[in-house]
Parts: structure tokens; sequence; C-alpha cells
């Protein structure tokens, strides 16, 4: 509900936040005419040199702003990454667009050559012109959203993430779909979204695809359906993107409450490993090399003093000197190590040494020096 009204207040207010909102006309010798393009920069993006996911919007006319919207909203509280949202106006083009054949339900005419629209000459046209990483989202709503399926028909498939909302599906997508995703051979995310409002045909043909695709055995698919109940088709969208974007970039997220308790305190291994894989895929599969978050130290910190697994501490420490070097934060823990294995005149001269960096994640210079003094106490060193 939360997601609703914010996008709502978002649309209404017209402004993001300080991100940029730029309109343009691309022309198209595929399409042989100009399509109207919206195209929204990450904030910051002029004053730095980093690469962003790229998020496709088809049905622009409309869609642009709850993705911009949720987009620019999520990644301010470093839920999603910071993105290059590009939007497609189709308004009186859809039906042309989209246009498939009744004998095998592939894109023919008009719809092969926006097929081709898309991935010859724009997704290179943006490439070229802004700084674009290696993921890529597609976005699409009823006809666009069994439009966007095509892509993954390909052996090589454009994108790596697919958002398909009340799709309108082509008949024999019900068998070339779930065939595709179970022969994906890199890490693919597939979210699909209806609702009770749509009409017979869709709410059916989406409820037996989510039922194959629930089949489909491929470690390398992430793939999430929901159901809503009172939303109509056209509504549906404002509910299911913010979900998307969520599930889409889990891994990107800061370890939550759940994950603590569910995940990060169930291990059997090393949670300092459990940290290293985490942002290693973050970088593998969103080509993204994000520091580690200050929350994420935090949450293994306090995995190990629960656990009690104080071993633990001394890789933990190095993490921390390598994140943060100017802070006294990877001394704390490799004192903690020391303190904690019986090397307390170690543990003492690591918190001494801390004590000149900055403080950072609610540790202070008098923590450091009050273990310090404590152990000369009780040693007599």
């Amino acid at each position: 509900m939360k997601h609703l009204l914010f996008i709502l207040l978002f649309t209404i207010s017209g402004t993001y936040m300080g991100a940029q909102v730029k309109y343009q006309n691309f022309h198209s010798s595929k399409l042989g005419e100009d399509r109207e393009l919206k195209i929204q920069l990450p904030r910051g993006y002029d004053k730095d040199n980093k690469s962003y996911p790229l998020i496709l919007v088809l049905d622009a006319d409309y869609m642009f702003e709850a993705v911009a919207g949720n987009v620019d909203y999520f990644s301010y509280w470093e839920d999603m990454p910071a993105s290059i949202v590009v939007g497609v106006n189709q308004l009186n083009k859809r039906y042309d667009d989209c246009m498939y054949s009744e004998q095998n339900s592939l894109p023919i005419d008009s719809g092969a050559n926006f097929f081709e629209f898309l991935g010859l000459e724009l997704i290179p046209h943006i490439e070229k012109t802004y700084r674009t990483g290696r993921f890529k989202v597609v976005i699409g709503h009823s006809e666009s959203a069994n439009f966007i399926n095509y892509y993954l028909l390909k052996p090589q498939p454009l994108f790596q993430s697919y958002v398909a909302i009340s799709p309108d599906l082509a008949p024999n997508m019900l068998d070339y779909l779930p065939e595709a995703l179970r022969k994906v051979q890199s890490k693919t995310f597939y979210y699909l979204a209806n609702t009770d409002k749509d009409s017979e045909s869709i709410k059916s043909m989406t409820d037996a695809l989510n039922s194959d695709i629930s089949g489909v055995e491929n470690d390398l698919l992430v793939y999430n359906f929901n159901n809503f109940k009172e939303p109509s088709h056209y509504s549906v969208p404002t509910n299911a993107i913010p979900v998307a974007l969520e599930k889409m970039f889990k891994i990107y997220q800061p370890i939550s409450k759940k994950e603590y308790k569910e995940v990060v305190l169930k291990l059997e291994t090393s949670p300092v490993l459990y940290l290293q894989e985490k942002y290693q895929e973050i970088n593998d599969v969103l080509g993204i090399e994000k520091p580690v978050l200050i929350n994420d130290f935090k949450a293994i910190a306090a995995a190990i003093e629960k656990k009690e697994a104080y071993e633990y501490y001394e890789a933990l420490g190095k993490m921390a000197r390598e994140a943060y070097p100017e802070t006294l934060l990877g001394g704390y823990y490799i004192g903690r190590f020391y303190e904690e294995t019986g090397e307390a005149k170690r543990a003492m001269r690591t918190y001494q040494s801390a004590y000149t960096l900055d403080e950072i994640a609610g540790i202070t210079k008098d923590d450091v020096m009050d273990r310090a003094d404590l152990i000369k106490a009780d040693f007599g060193l």
C-alpha cells in the first residue's frame, strides 16, 4: 500500500527528486519513422563515471512514470542500484508494434520491425550514448508484456530480467516460454503478475503460464509471480512494479532482519564467507562493484557475537580494513578476535592502534580504549 501511495504522489508532483528526465525523438530506419523516448538518468549521473543497469519500459506513454518513480525511490534507499530508465512511447502504435503471426505466434510485419528496432537500433544507441552496464531489464504490460518474451526465445537473450504484467499472451507462448526459461544459461529474472480483474482470457492464460514456469527446473532462473485481487487491468502496474523491483534486486539490498534471523543465524559455515559471496554475486550478476555496507558488517558481527563464533572476527576485520581503511572498524573486529581467542596482549595493542582512526558504525574511540584498559587491568599488562 505504501508503494502505491508513493507512486501516486510521485506522478501527481511530476518531480523526480533530482533524477534527470529527458524527452527526445529517435529516428528508426527499421520503423521508417521517429519514435518518442523518455529517459531518466540517475541522481548525480553527471558527477561520476559509473555504469548503470538499463531498464527499458514499453508502453512508456503511461508506464514510464510508474517505473521511473519507483526506480528513483528504491535507489535512494539503496534497495536497488541507481539505473538508467528508457521508455518507448507506443501511443496509437501498440497494436502494430506487437503484431504476431496467427500461425506460429511470432512477430511479423510491423511487429518484426519493432522487435529489430529495439534490439538492433535503440539498445545500441542507448549503450553508445549513456554509461549502461551489462544488466538489462525490460518491462511490459498487456500486449507489450507478451512482446518482451520474444527476446527470451533468442539463443543469446538481450535482457537479463523480464517484468510481464497481465500479459495478453500469444497462444503458442505457453509452449515457447517455459522451454526457453528451462534453457537459459545465465542468471535470468522473470516476474509475472496478473489481477482478478483481468479479462478471463488473460487471467486463465497467465495462471496456466505461472503453473508451467513454476515447474521449470533451472537454478539460473529466479522466478516470481503475484496475483492481485483488487486492481483493474490498467492499474495493476502500480502494484506490480514495486514488487518486481524488490524481488529482482533482492541480492542488492542490505541484510534485513528477516535475512539475519532466517539465513545468517542459521548458517553452518562462515558468516563472513556468506557476506563475501553476497557482494561477489552483486558484481557477477549486476555488474556492480558495491562497497560493503556498514549495516551488513554490523549484521555479521552481531551473528558472530550471538553464536560466539569469534574465530570469524579475523576475516571480518580484514574485510573491514579493506572497505573502510580510515576507520577503526577493522581494528575493532580484529581486536575482538584476539581478545576471544586468548591473545590478550595483541588484542590490547590492536585496540590502541585503532584509537587513532575515525569512529564508525557506533563504535567510538572510547570503546576501543575501554577494551584496551580492561585487558590491561585484568592481565596486569
